[in-house]
């Protein structure tokens, strides 16, 4: 188990954190038993999108509706059909990433060498996983994908994960002081600021894709929070602007109630949980980076909008804002995350992110240490997933563990 320093005792941390709040020890519990599921499995494991490495793929002869069927399908069922259809487990740059933020928030409660190591060897693996046809950082998938809207393939990155992988090395590197963690930062910021941008008079907006023009709300401000918190280490005037304009295209965007459709195209009008939690995040880090407050009331009303409209009253996350079905474990990790981070904020969120975090370790930890997928109204997909379950809640844990020591040390 953890060995966590100046560890609150009960009756401080009901005082902090309310009565009903999940305790500081079984918290530890679990984020130890999950971390050693993922060490054990060496940082391998299912995705719930990983289904087109399947050995049925070849026959469907680059349909990309039948991909689709099949991606979903293996996706969606609640029993594990990967090895019927021999899709193995794989390694995960995503998983990899928030292993090593977990890793590194745990070294600052814990002063514990071993998470720095744990971390280090994390990213220094993740640095040669880079994708090959780039000069400067940027991550993939270690499989292909396909929807609705078209595919990438696993030599296609993203700015999501880049941008979240990138936020680790800049942890390791605030820890450490270490340049080198900062120069790969520093290296996806330049992978970035070459992406396609959609030019607006209310802010540009950042590319999902290299290849193609894909404006997404979270991905755009995930991209710009990353620019953002980098800049301030490195005083990169660039990274700064597109940052600034970023933010002005997804802000101005806003609806009326404090949500963001997942983005403005009509074909993607829908509010999801998670998503919003990284546009909060994304907020977060661009004004504690560059302390312009332009952007403040429409954080404080996304926030409000996420608090009100994704959680039950026992702390069940609800999947959209108007269903609760289906409990997906990643929809609980990114709140308990984002709930965390927004504390010194927003002092109630501490104590729903405890609500969360009670009810997911609760109800979706299995015995064995990993988080389950998802929970439908008659039936618990109990599959564990690598990055979307076990390192996102990993992360999310170590983050509400620190904040909850932050508050009375």
């Amino acid at each position: 188990m953890l060995d966590l320093v100046n560890e609150p005792s009960k009756a401080m941390m009901v005082q902090s954190v309310g009565e009903e709040s999940i305790s500081f020890e079984e918290i530890t519990q679990s984020v130890s038993a999950v971390q050693e599921w993922v060490e054990g499995q060496g940082y391998r494991g299912y995705e719930p999108f990983d289904g087109l490495s399947s050995w049925v793929r070849p026959f469907l002869r680059g349909n990309i509706f039948a991909e689709r069927l099949l991606q979903q399908l293996i996706r969606q069922s609640p029993i594990n059909l990967r090895p019927l259809l021999g899709v193995t487990p794989k390694e995960s740059t995503k998983g990899r990433g928030y292993m090593a933020a977990g890793y590194v928030t745990l070294y600052r409660i814990t002063r514990d060498q071993q998470y720095l190591e744990k971390a280090r060897r994390c990213l220094e693996w993740l640095d040669k996983q880079k994708v090959a046809r780039f000069v400067h950082h940027s991550w993939s998938n270690h499989f292909d994908f396909a929807s609705r809207f078209g595919r990438y393939t696993k030599d296609d990155p993203i700015i999501v994960w880049s941008a979240l992988i990138g936020h680790a090395y800049l942890d390791a590197f605030e820890v450490t002081g270490c340049e080198w963690y900062l120069q790969v930062a520093n290296s996806v910021c330049d992978w970035i600021l070459e992406l396609p941008r959609e030019r607006t008079d209310k802010g540009d907006c950042i590319s999902y894709l290299a290849h193609v023009q894909s404006s997404v709300h979270n991905a755009n401000m995930l991209g710009a929070g990353f620019l953002a918190r980098v800049a301030k280490h490195t005083g990169n005037q660039e990274c700064r602007e597109v940052a600034r304009s970023a933010m002005e295209y997804t802000c101005s965007r806003q609806r009326s109630d404090g949500s963001w459709w997942y983005a403005e195209s009509h074909e993607y009008h829908w509010i999801d949980n998670f998503h919003t939690g990284y546009n909060l995040d994304a907020l977060k880090h661009y004004m504690d980076a560059t302390g312009d407050k332009s952007f403040r009331q429409n954080f404080e009303r996304g926030l409000e909008f996420y608090k009100a409209n994704f959680f039950e009253e026992n702390g069940r996350p609800k999947y959209y804002h108007t269903r609760t079905y289906p409990v997906d474990i990643q929809c609980a990790a990114q709140a308990i995350d984002t709930l965390a981070s927004v504390s010194d904020e927003d002092p109630t969120s501490l104590l729903l992110a405890n609500r969360v975090a009670s009810w997911t370790i609760r109800n979706m930890q299995d015995k064995r240490g990993y988080f389950y997928f998802r929970q439908y109204p008659l039936v618990m997909a109990k599959i564990p997933m690598l990055h979307w379950g076990q390192a996102t809640m990993f992360k999310a844990l170590a983050q509400l563990l620190y904040r909850r020591g932050s508050i009375i040390q």
